[in-house]
C-alpha cells in the first residue's frame, strides 16, 4: 500500500499524477475549448453557406416570377387577339434564359366563345422557340396542380416539382400566377399565366456544393419531396418523410417536419449516404416553400484538431517521462532531513514539546522548516498557558452570564394563567433575549380590584448594561403605580426617577395601560413605544390611533398623555417589542406590522397562548434560520367580560 511507502515514492507519485492529472485536466479543456470554437465556425460557416446558396436560388427564382407576374397584369389591363398574345408570351419566353417554357391559359370558352381551350405554350428546345396547344381530352389542364391551386388560392403559386408530359416533356417546376377581368362590374377568374423552370440547372447548383471529402447538398420541396441528391433513386421518388420511415429515423421525420415548415437550423445529423456523424445546416427558399439542405461531416472537419491532440498526448507522455527523472533527484535530496522533522511529528502529537533539532544544519527550505518547528514549540508552550488562563475566565463570565440570566428571567411572570380566579380576561407572554441577557421586559398587576395595570418595555441596547436597567425600570413601574390616576402619570414618575443623573444617557420605550376588567375602558400610554394591535371581536385588526410621546429616561420633565378606548368581550390587545417587527431574513426584509397583522388575524379564534406561539412561529419561519438580532417580547390580553368565561 502506498502508505507504507518512502516520502521519496509519494513525493514522485504524488506529483507526478497530480501534473498528469492537471495536464490532462488542460488538455481536455483545450480539446473540448477548441472543438466548440470550430463547431461554432463550422455552424457560422455552414448558415452562412447555406443562406448564399438560398438567396442565390431565390434571386433566380424572383426573377422567374416577375415574367408571369407582369404578363398577368397587361391581360388584366388590355384586351388582345390571338397574334397579340403570341407574341408578349413570345417576347417573356425569349428574353428569359432562365425560363423554360412559358403559357397562357385560359378558363373554358374565355378567350373564344367557341373554343373550351385555349392555352398556347411557348418553350424552348435545341437553343429555339417552339410553340404548342396543350388542352384536349388527354390534357384537361384546367383540372391540373399548376391551374388547380392558384385558382382556388387566388394567388400566385409554385407547384410541387412535376415530369411534364404534354407540355416540355422533362422535369419541372411552375410558377402559376391567376388573371382577372372586370365582367358585368364582377371581377371574374379567367386563366392563369405560367412560368416553367427546368430543374437541371438548379440539380447542377446544388450538386456543385461540395463540403470536405463527402459533404454534400440537397433540395426537398414544399411537401417533402426530394428535388435534387446524390443518390438519384430518390429524386421524384421519395420525400424524406418516406425515407425516415423506411429507415426507421425519428431525426430524420422531426428535422423533416421542420424543413416543411419553413425554419432553420443547425443540427447533428447521420448522412444517408455513408452513415457518418455529420452536421445538417438548412434554410428554406422564401420564393417557392421548399427547403434547401447542406450536409457537413464531422470527422473530416475536426480531422485536423484530432490530429494535433495526439501530437499534443504524445509530447505529454515524454515530459511525463523526463518530469520522473528530476522528481526522483529531488525527493532522494530531501529525504533525509525530513525523516528528522517526521520523528519529531510525531512526538509532539503525544504531547512532546521538549525536542531538539539543531542537528539540522542546512540553510534550504528543510532548514527553515526546522527553525520554525523550534518556534512553533516555543510558540505552542506559550499559547497552551494562556489559553489556560482565558479559557478559566471565560467560563467564568458564562457561568455569571448564566447565572443573570436566570435572574432575569425569574423576575418577570412566568406563569399562566396568573390569576386562574378572575374570568373577565386572560393574558399570555413571552420574552425571549437576544443574548444571554437582554433590555426587553413585561410586567402585569392589579393596581385595585378593578384596574388591571400591564406593562410592555425596552431598553436601549442589549447585554448586562440593558438587564440591569430593565430590572430597576420594572421595579420602579410597580412602586410608581401606587395611588397613580392613569398610566401617563406612572410614565412620568418613572421617567423623572430614571432622567435624574442619567450619565449613561440610556433610555426605555414604555408601552402602558390600565385596563377596567368590570367596564372594559382601557387607559394606554406610550413612552416612544410602537402601538399595540387591538382585534375586535367583530373582525376589525389594527393598531391603536394615539400619541406616542417621548422615551423615558431622556428628559426629566418629559409629559405623557393618556389614550382612550374601550375593549368589547372578546377583544384582543397585543403588545410587542420592535424585535417583533424587526426581525430580518436573508434578503433583509422586516417581519413589520402587516406581517404581525397577518399572524395575529390568522391564530385569533384560538387561545391567546396559541396566537403568541404562531406569532412566534411565523417570526422563525420569516426569518429563515437568520440569528436573533433583537429581543422579542409579546404580551396579549383577551377581555372577556364581566359575565364571560376564560377560554383555554
Amino acid at each position: 500500500m502506498i502508505k507504507r511507502k518512502s516520502i521519496a515514492f509519494k513525493l514522485i507519485v504524488y506529483i507526478l499524477v497530480s501534473c498528469s492529472a492537471l495536464f490532462l485536466g488542460i488538455f481536455w479543456y483545450n480539446y473540448l475549448f477548441s472543438k466548440k470554437i470550430i463547431t461554432e465556425n463550422i455552424s457560422e460557416s455552414a448558415n452562412n453557406l447555406t443562406r448564399a446558396t438560398v438567396n442565390e436560388i431565390d434571386s433566380i427564382l424572383y426573377r422567374i416570377q416577375k415574367v408571369p407576374e407582369l404578363v398577368a397584369a397587361a391581360l388584366e389591363r388590355d384586351s388582345f387577339d390571338k397574334d397579340e398574345l403570341l407574341n408578349i408570351l413570345y417576347a417573356a419566353i425569349e428574353c428569359n434564359p432562365e425560363i423554360y417554357g412559358g403559357l397562357i391559359s385560359f378558363e373554358p370558352y374565355a378567350f373564344d366563345s367557341e373554343s373550351l381551350y385555349f392555352a398556347p405554350y411557348y418553350y424552348k428546345k435545341d437553343g429555339k422557340m417552339e410553340l404548342t396547344y396543350l388542352g384536349g381530352e388527354s390534357y384537361q389542364y384546367f383540372y391540373l396542380d399548376w391551374y388547380q391551386i392558384p385558382k382556388e388560392l387566388k394567388k400566385p403559386a409554385w407547384s410541387e416539382p412535376y415530369y411534364d408530359e404534354g407540355g416540355g416533356n422533362i422535369l419541372m417546376a411552375t410558377y402559376s400566377v391567376p388573371f382577372y377581368r372586370e365582367v358585368d362590374g364582377q371581377r371574374r377568374f379567367m386563366g392563369v399565366v405560367t412560368a416553367d423552370v427546368s430543374l437541371m440547372w438548379l440539380q447542377e447548383m446544388i450538386a456543385s456544393i461540395k463540403i470536405a471529402k463527402s459533404g454534400y447538398g440537397f433540395l426537398i420541396s414544399r411537401n417533402g419531396t426530394f428535388v435534387t441528391h446524390p443518390y438519384n433513386k430518390l429524386i421524384m421518388n421519395e420525400t424524406i418523410f418516406s425515407a425516415a420511415e423506411e429507415s426507421n429515423n425519428k431525426q430524420l421525420r422531426e428535422i423533416g417536419r421542420s424543413m416543411v415548415k419553413g425554419e432553420s437550423n443547425f443540427v447533428s445529423f447521420v448522412s444517408m449516404v455513408n452513415e457518418k456523424d455529420s452536421w445538417l445546416s438548412y434554410a428554406p427558399l422564401a420564393s417557392s416553400g421548399w427547403s434547401l439542405g447542406v450536409i457537413f461531416p464531422r470527422g473530416e472537419l475536426l480531422s485536423d484538431i484530432n490530429r494535433l491532440n495526439r501530437v499534443v498526448l504524445l509530447l505529454g507522455f515524454f515530459g511525463s517521462v523526463v518530469l520522473f527523472v528530476i522528481l526522483l533527484f529531488i525527493a532522494v535530496s530531501i529525504t533525509r532531513p525530513i525523516k528528522i522533522l517526521a520523528d519529531t511529528t510525531r512526538g509532539i502529537g503525544k504531547g512532546n514539546l521538549d525536542f531538539d533539532l539543531s542537528g539540522i544544519k542546512s540553510r534550504d527550505e528543510v532548514g527553515m522548516l526546522s527553525e520554525s518547528f523550534m518556534y512553533m514549540r516555543d510558540s505552542l508552550k506559550k499559547y497552551i498557558r494562556e489559553l489556560t488562563e482565558t479559557t478559566a475566565v471565560k467560563e467564568r463570565m458564562q457561568s455569571e452570564l448564566r447565572i443573570a440570566h436566570d435572574i432575569q428571567m425569574g423576575i418577570v411572570p412566568k406563569i399562566f394563567p396568573p390569576f386562574p380566579d378572575r374570568p373577565e380576561f386572560d393574558i399570555y407572554a413571552i420574552l425571549e433575549p437576544a443574548k444571554e441577557v437582554g433590555g426587553d421586559f413585561y410586567d402585569f398587576f392589579f393596581m385595585d380590584d378593578e384596574k388591571f395595570c400591564f406593562v410592555v418595555g425596552d431598553v436601549s441596547g442589549k447585554g448586562v448594561p440593558a438587564s440591569l436597567l430593565m430590572a430597576i425600570t420594572k421595579t420602579l413601574i410597580k412602586t410608581m403605580s401606587k395611588g397613580a390616576a392613569g398610566p401617563n402619570e406612572i410614565l412620568s414618575r418613572v421617567n423623572k426617577e430614571i432622567a435624574h443623573d442619567n450619565e449613561s444617557s440610556m433610555f426605555i420605550t414604555i408601552a402602558c395601560g390600565i385596563l377596567n376588567i368590570k367596564t372594559g375602558e382601557l387607559l394606554y400610554s406610550s413612552g416612544g413605544h410602537p402601538m399595540p394591535l387591538v382585534i375586535r371581536s367583530g373582525g376589525d385588526c389594527d393598531f391603536l390611533k394615539s400619541d406616542t410621546d417621548i422615551v423615558v429616561g431622556i428628559k426629566e420633565d418629559a409629559v405623557y398623555r393618556n389614550n382612550k378606548t374601550h375593549l368589547n368581550p372578546g377583544d384582543i390587545i397585543c403588545l410587542y417589542t420592535d424585535g417583533v417587527t424587526e426581525a430580518m431574513n436573508k434578503e433583509e426584509e422586516l417581519f413589520n406590522e402587516a406581517r404581525l397583522k397577518e399572524a395575529v388575524n390568522a391564530a385569533r379564534s384560538g387561545a391567546i397562548k396559541e396566537i403568541v406561539l404562531e406569532i412566534r412561529r411565523k417570526i422563525k419561519e420569516f426569518s429563515e434560520g437568520m440569528p436573533q438580532a433583537d429581543d422579542i417580547t409579546l404580551l396579549i390580553i383577551k377581555y372577556s367580560g364581566v359575565n364571560e368565561g376564560r377560554k383555554t
